[in-house]
């Protein structure tokens, strides 16, 4: 077996770990998600280490040194943070010649013969799903030999292996929390709308919608839902307990963990046995009978992505959602108590001025607890990538999009909206939202009786501030 390091890179100040990899940019607050798609391979591979280095605010030394020990690195890498990767790559290597790397995630996913021509440390990458690409390489296996590699010969030549077949007993992969346990300091794990300290997991892989923009059911989950049975689900979260005791919420990380709603069922009825409190990434269509069944067993908050409130916006980027259905599923987690942290997009095709005031006022209206405002970032890999590239409305030269300190820039622009323009409604959607008298005072009164949450809101307000004064700056 070889001796295999699991590595997220350190990055920019601020950096987000976001949705269980390497998000885009720095996030309008501190957060971190976990790194559960290295955590997946690295409970496979005995004897390997996990290091997250953006929230343990660990630097290159200690990494180097480890690597002095290692035969075998994996990386997870995204478009963004490609080069910066590419150079830590270059650092590994030098410190450890004999050293064997791989680069996992949607950018090499979708352009591996690029990825391994701009990265010359780079000596294989992965292509979708790794887990047991990985495992299989930790073992020794020749990299001929393995599915789902594009890989890099004693010739320099790039070669394409078969692709490999998609899991489908999801039970088969051991439980992340194992890793999580060695590895990691759980409180350095941090998400706003998250009770803290808290635990995510994937109970599933893969998302039955189409939406154009969405990154990883179109690069590597696919758009079938393959999942974990209530029952392999629930043993995890009872381990988990066990280990954390003091986790005070447990998050699932599915694209849309309500795609099968009678599972969804099944799972609330076993953690409702275990009484913990968890929440869910959902999408807005979940019916009344449904929202009860797992609000009554312990579910507290949903991540819904209403992107727009246009409805034309929604047909041109497939969500497959009308906003009445929205609102009235809004309006029943409200009489539920069920909390909602809705996500919006600025900038995605169809967008007017006009779009854009349309769905700032639909946001007020629908009212959900916290929200958060992101640029359309066309990935590579994605529809909207290649309808952005075909309409001129990206330009390729110009299209990192996150600037040299990790704030989000907007890359896409119309004829008839500029950058600058979609740039700037970000914070104007912010102020207006928050900045309402009846969310301020909704704030105000969450904080007075919950001593921890003013401790959070007041770090997260200077936060804010800090985050616009430098998209200001630049």
């Amino acid at each position: 077996m070889l001796r295999t390091l699991f590595l997220q890179p350190p990055s920019f100040d601020g950096f987000d770990g976001g949705a269980g990899s390497r998000y885009q940019a720095k996030r309008e607050i501190r957060s971190f998600w976990y790194p559960t798609w290295l955590a997946q391979p690295a409970a496979m591979v005995p004897g390997s280490r996990l290091i997250d280095a953006p929230p343990a605010k660990m630097g290159m030394g200690p990494i180097l040194e480890d690597v002095k020990n290692r035969d075998l690195v994996i990386m997870h890498t995204s478009t963004p943070s490609f080069p910066s990767d590419v150079r830590v790559a270059k650092m590994l290597k030098e410190t450890n010649p004999k050293l064997k790397i791989g680069m996992v995630g949607a950018k090499v996913a979708v352009q591996p013969d690029e990825s391994l021509a701009q990265g010359s440390p780079i000596d294989f990458v992965a292509r979708n799903e790794f887990d047991f690409t990985i495992k299989e390489i930790a073992e020794g296996k020749p990299l001929a030999e393995v599915d789902g590699i594009t890989w890099r010969n004693e010739n320099g030549e790039i070669i394409t292996n078969k692709d490999r077949a998609m899991i489908e007993d999801m039970d088969s992969l051991p439980f992340v929390t194992e890793v999580y346990k060695r590895d990691l300091k759980i409180e350095d794990y941090f998400i706003g709308y998250l009770k803290h300290p808290y635990i995510s997991i994937y109970t599933g892989r893969g998302c039955k919608s189409r939406c154009t923009f969405c990154l990883w059911p179109q690069t590597v989950g696919g758009h079938r839902y393959r999942t974990r049975s209530p029952e392999h689900v629930a043993a995890e979260i009872k381990l988990a307990m066990k280990y954390f005791p003091q986790v005070k919420e447990f998050f699932f990380d599915d694209d849309t963990f309500t795609d099968d709603l009678p599972r969804a069922e099944a799972i609330a009825r076993e953690l409702g046995k275990l009484g913990v409190t968890w929440s869910c990434n959902a999408k807005a269509n979940v019916p009344y009978d449904t929202l009860k069944i797992l609000r009554d067993n312990g579910l507290r908050l949903l991540l819904v992505g209403y992107e727009s409130g246009n409805q034309q916006i929604l047909h041109n980027i497939k969500k497959g959602m009308r906003i009445e259905t929205a609102r009235e599923f809004t309006k029943n987690c409200h009489k539920l108590g069920i909390k909602i942290h809705g996500t919006f997009i600025v900038g995605l095709p169809g967008e007017t001025k006009e779009t854009i005031r349309e769905t700032i006022e639909y946001a007020k209206e629908i009212n959900p607890h916290t929200m958060q405002v992101s640029l359309a970032a066309p990935y590579p890999g994605t529809f909207l990538h290649k309808q952005a590239s075909e309409n001129g409305w990206l330009n390729e030269d110009e299209a990192e999009l996150i600037d040299e300190n990790g704030v989000q820039i907007a890359p896409l622009h119309y004829p008839h909206l500029s950058h600058t323009e979609i740039f700037k409604s970000v914070e104007t959607f912010y102020k207006e939202f928050y900045f309402r008298p009846s969310k301020i005072f909704a704030i105000v009164k969450e904080m007075v009786t919950d001593p921890q949450m003013l401790k959070r809101r007041l770090r997260e307000g200077v936060e804010f501030f800090q985050f616009l004064r430098q998209r200001h700056s630049s």
